[in-house]
């Protein structure tokens, strides 16, 4: 058997483990810490330990065997934990991680990092526990020596138990009994593939030994109990332990002073059940599974335009059946979907390590909560979205929340507040970052964008104010520091939020404290869009841009100065954006009164869009045109209609730059006439 084909499995495992790991080292009261959450730490690194024994993966068994170590004896009281210790704890955890990683990549860990963090965990064994020059000497020994080593270090904790196999083939036998005996001493085995049984002298505990035999076989195949001694009531007389029958199996597992008071077979078995109700599938297989399914639901429009042109008798049960179609069509497209959503609780969960030491860095005492951490995202949007959500709250740890000194002076609690929420709303799911800082100042800002050169005046509205942090280069921030600065990089935040087909929200009271709220589609597989007609092209806007639509009538209508016009829509004005003169569509309408205008929501600012026509609504396939063509201004990508023709899917904000630039470029030298603006707007150059 090749043990290669385990490493996946190994390397998903050992991350999951390492990901809890620094969960509940954050979790940790360094006063009263949690016995439980104690010796999951310890049994997640002796996991590690073991499985990277097994596959050969030296630097990472040795760094978690001091690692491991050190956490036996916090979990037995023996090492009193202190802040900096955890902190040395999580910064092990990286270590570990890096080696991980290292491995994964077909490479070999930094020997220079392995070296410092050994060098640090001897250390801290030393100054805490006096076990440097022990702790030291197992990283130069073998396996068998190292074995020996813990054994003489935990005294009366040795035993035998019994691990039987069950349903093992003997090949993957002689592999994970070649893994137990680097946990202990194999006494004795005997059995067939229906029920293999291993007499193992150790001081791990069933639970540990479960979990390594778990990478290479479903935890339903391996059974761990303790094997009566002759010292233990009801042991037959003057029996060896080494060679006790099986048949002496004992009934209830006393239980290990790391393990829960409960029996290990009841332990495994209810694992067992609850890990065989899923499986690991590669992202690929989903994404082709997907794939698949949007071609179907292409398909199925097609054959439905199709069927709603014909005429005659007997089309009744034909239209019936693709009525039937489309509903399940779109059951399972919505199935399929949901396989690729996560809980954002994989997005927020790495913030309580970044609060902490960024906190820890500024000088500032941070609370940090989370709400709807089960709210779902697609897998793809997650990933993405986790840098730019870092940016933001490096930014309202290091300029929103003011020290405590500050905060003392002006009446708040010492303690800031950042708040990180998700919650679905229609189509997009909202991710918020708050802080009960001191807001943005809306003087600042303005005398800092007059400096920079931009284009702004005391009547903004405030909304317009505070996107000017996203402006390249922009900071109010007195000095940059290594944490962040509000502003610097804030381009960058808000284009690759854009990448995502979303756009960033800002609210922010003086005083107060500053709302930045993302709204992201949760996925970019599917869209829900509204078709719309310019001249005899068809055109999909997302859905959840759309706010209304209108007949503009023309006394709402106001030339500003160069060749742009607002549209005065409840006492709002709102740009004006030809699509037919954007992206110079032929045999458009070009009589104001006789367009349509469609409110739409991009980056933040509202539009209006003048079109031909609204087709209707539809859920397209949302297919890449830069991938499979190339990037075109005002487009953000496209999908295929039911007749099999191509339709673009725009881009908000995108359009109105590109028809701003079209404007400018055709600008006469003098300055026109209202008139003249205002028949420009409806394209009669067309």
């Amino acid at each position: 058997m090749d043990i290669t084909d385990f490493f996946d499995t190994f390397f998903e495992e050992a991350s999951e483990l390492l990901a809890d790991m620094e969960r509940l080292l954050l979790e940790l009261d360094v006063e009263a810490p949690d016995p439980e959450h104690l010796n999951a730490i310890f049994r997640a690194a002796h996991s590690i330990k073991g499985g990277a024994g097994t596959f050969g993966f030296d630097v990472l068994q040795k760094t978690t065997h001091l690692f491991e170590n050190l956490l036996d004896h916090t979990r037995k009281g023996e090492l009193t934990l202190r802040r900096d210790i955890v902190d040395t704890f999580l910064e092990t955890k990286d270590m570990l991680n890096d080696q991980l990683d290292a491995y994964r990549n077909g490479d070999e860990p930094d020997q220079e990092a392995f070296e410092r963090i050994c060098a640090i965990l001897e250390q801290l064994a030393l100054e805490e526990i006096g076990l440097g020059q022990h702790a030291g000497d197992d990283t130069q020994h073998d396996t068998a020596t190292t074995r020996e080593s813990n054994w003489e270090s935990a005294p009366g904790l040795s035993g035998c138990l019994v691990v039987a196999l069950l349903g093992v083939s003997e090949e993957n036998r002689v592999l994970l009994v070649e893994e137990l005996g680097q946990l202990g001493e194999v006494k004795d085995q005997a059995g067939d593939s229906a029920r293999y049984e291993v007499v193992l002298e150790t001081t791990a505990s069933a639970e540990d030994i479960e979990a390594v035999m778990c990478f290479i076989i479903d935890p339903e195949q391996v059974a761990v109990q303790l094997l009566a001694t002759p010292d233990e009531p009801g042991a037959p007389s003057g029996a060896p332990a080494a060679k006790q029958p099986a048949t002496t199996v004992a009934t209830a597992t006393p239980p290990a002073p790391e393990t829960p008071k409960t029996p290990s077979r009841t332990k495994s078995a209810s694992k067992g059940s609850a890990e065989s109700t899923s499986i690991r599938v590669s992202v690929d297989k989903v994404d082709q599974i997907i794939n698949l399914v949007g071609e179907l639901i292409i398909t199925q429009s097609m054959l439905d335009q199709t069927v709603s042109e014909l005429e005659g008798v007997g089309t009744g049960s034909l239209l019936n059946g693709m009525s039937l179609l489309q509903r399940n069509a779109r059951d399972l497209q919505e199935a399929v979907m949901s396989i690729r959503m996560i809980p954002m609780d994989f997005v927020f969960s790495r913030f309580p390590r970044v609060v902490r030491e960024t906190s820890a860095k500024l000088g500032k005492e941070i609370e940090l909560v989370t709400e709807g951490e089960s709210t779902e995202l697609d897998k793809s949007l997650t990933e993405r979205i986790i840098d730019p959500l870092t940016h933001l709250v490096r930014n309202s740890l290091d300029h929103g929340i003011e020290p405590p000194e500050e905060r003392d002076a002006a009446g708040k609690p010492r303690t800031g507040r950042l708040i990180l929420s998700a919650r679905h709303q229609g189509g997009n799911i909202i991710i918020e970052v708050i802080d009960d800082g001191a807001g943005l100042d809306r003087d600042k800002l303005l005398a800092k964008a007059r400096e920079n050169g931009l284009p702004v005046s005391d009547n903004m509205a405030d909304d317009e104010v505070w996107q000017l942090i996203f402006a390249p280069g922009f900071s109010t921030a007195k000095e940059v520091t290594d944490v962040s600065g509000r502003g610097v990089g804030m381009d960058v935040v808000r284009r690759n939020i854009q990448g995502m087909g979303g756009h960033v929200q800002i609210m922010s009271r003086r005083g107060e404290g500053t709302t930045i709220r993302i709204v992201l589609p949760l996925t970019l597989a599917i869209l829900d869009g509204m078709l719309i007609k310019v001249g005899q092209e068809v055109f999909i806007l997302p859905l959840s841009t759309v706010l209304e639509s209108l007949q503009p009538a023309r006394e709402d209508c106001y030339a500003m100065a160069g060749d742009d016009v607002v549209l005065k829509v409840r006492d709002e004005y709102l740009p004006v954006v030809a699509v037919h003169e954007a992206l110079d569509v032929q045999g458009a309408r070009t009589e104001l009164t006789e367009t349509i205008a469609v409110i739409v929501q991009g980056e933040g600012r509202r539009y209006a869009l003048l079109v031909d026509d609204l087709v209707g609504q539809q859920q397209v396939v949302v297919k890449n045109l830069e991938t499979n063509y190339r990037k075109v201004p005002g487009i953000s990508a496209a999908t295929i209609l039911g007749d099999g023709s191509v339709a673009l899917i725009l881009d908000i904000a995108g359009l109105h730059r590109l028809d701003r630039s079209k404007r400018e470029a055709r600008r006469p030298s003098r300055l026109p006439t209202n008139d003249e603006q205002l028949f420009s707007v409806q394209g009669d150059s067309q």
